[in-house]
């Protein structure tokens, strides 16, 4: 029997987030067969709905297999059911889950591009319908034993904490979301036309451009949990540099005391105390990799602690976080990678943001 909280975390997913509609295609895409009983909860939910539910599960045990035994060129074929996919459902929801998320950790990162390269038509045609509104997408996280450990707690606590973030412990988590997107798209609204950010922490001297940039008011409709404004800055734009607050966790690789240096936009110096190569080689993933893709404010008071979770992580109340890679073609944004790194800065003390040398962000608070 399943969690009550996740039938309404599948709830939110399916009549909040996605908003399915009788007679569409909607294809759950699962990590791992640990996450099978909130599969089904969604599956339920989309039935309900009138939907088409299809369940998709892929293995991390498969997946390691061949990134241990298969060649890279092996790795980076791609999957034609993805495309379709891709191509062809109404909506897509993403379950993220693991039995353990490190399982990636001693392969070489040679091969880690080359799995992400095979999923580049994939991402293309899933940026481009997304964009467009053709593609309803969501992705989510199925509270289990291995997020848990990661974040050094027990699965009960953990639960209690995502369930918290989601407010899927709440009895009616829809209108929380519905106020989450009222509240911030009044920052959104406010920050229409504007042209410039200027960054000043002790973690941080940034300066960028978001002129004809679109911010996007991160209410629950893509991620779940969620609580987020974020824009794609113009890629050439990006002055500065920023020392990340928490460890960089990619693909189950941590890598820690991050510092990035910006020229006209993109990486020019990369620094880290641990696992500095496996920074280098990701960064080095394709030519746009050292590019910033995403800019974007946390908003999510419920979620106060670091989890190696980015879902939950970007969205800590009084931070920021930059993603290398891959932007948001919602946003106006014109980077396409496969790669796309969040990573995360405190800016709870001692910090301000200024958007055409007005006072937007200090101390973690808004200001307008």
């Amino acid at each position: 029997m399943s969690d009550p909280r996740s039938k309404k975390q599948a709830d939110i997913l399916v009549n909040y987030s996605t908003e399915v509609r009788p007679g569409e295609w909607v294809v759950i895409l699962a990590e791992d067969l640990v996450a099978e009983p909130l599969v089904n909860d969604i599956a339920e939910k989309v039935l309900q709905a009138g939907g088409y539910p299809t369940a998709y599960f892929t293995s991390e045990r498969i997946l390691e297999t061949a990134l241990r035994t298969g060649s890279e060129e092996q790795l980076s074929w791609p999957v034609p059911l993805r495309r379709f996919i891709a191509s062809q459902a109404n909506v897509l929801i993403t379950v993220w889950a693991a039995r353990n998320t490190r399982f990636k950790g001693g392969v070489a990162g040679s091969k880690v591009r080359a799995e992400r390269a095979g999923q580049r038509e994939f991402l293309e045609a899933y940026s481009q319908r997304v964009a467009s509104g053709e593609l309803r997408w969501a992705g989510t996280q199925f509270p289990c034993d291995a997020f848990a450990l990661e974040a050094d707690m027990n699965l009960h606590d953990y639960e209690d904490f995502a369930y918290s973030a989601m407010h899927a412990d709440q009895e009616d988590p829809v209108s929380h979301w519905r106020q989450v997107h009222s509240g911030q798209q009044r920052l959104v609204d406010w920050l229409k036309g504007k042209k410039e950010v200027v960054v000043h922490s002790p973690s941080a001297e940034l300066r960028l451009s978001i002129a004809g940039r679109t911010f996007i008011n991160g209410d629950g409709k893509k991620n779940m949990p969620c609580g987020e404004i974020f824009t794609s800055p113009v890629e050439d734009s990006v002055n500065g540099w920023v020392e990340f607050s928490f460890p960089a966790v990619y693909l189950g690789r941590e890598v820690e005391g991050v510092r990035l240096e910006f020229e006209d936009g993109k990486v020019t110096q990369a620094t880290a105390r641990k696992n500095e190569d496996y920074l280098h080689q990701m960064l080095d993933s394709d030519d746009n990799a050292r590019y910033l893709g995403e800019f974007a404010f946390g908003t999510n008071t419920s979620i106060q602690r670091f989890t190696k979770s980015i879902l939950f992580d970007e969205k800590i109340g009084g931070t920021i976080h930059l993603a290398v890679g891959r932007g948001f073609a919602e946003a106006g944004g014109k980077n396409f990678s496969t790669l796309h790194w969040d990573m995360i800065c405190d800016m709870r003390q001692q910090s301000e943001v200024l958007v055409d040398g007005e006072l937007f962000y200090k101390d973690g608070k808004f200001q307008v």
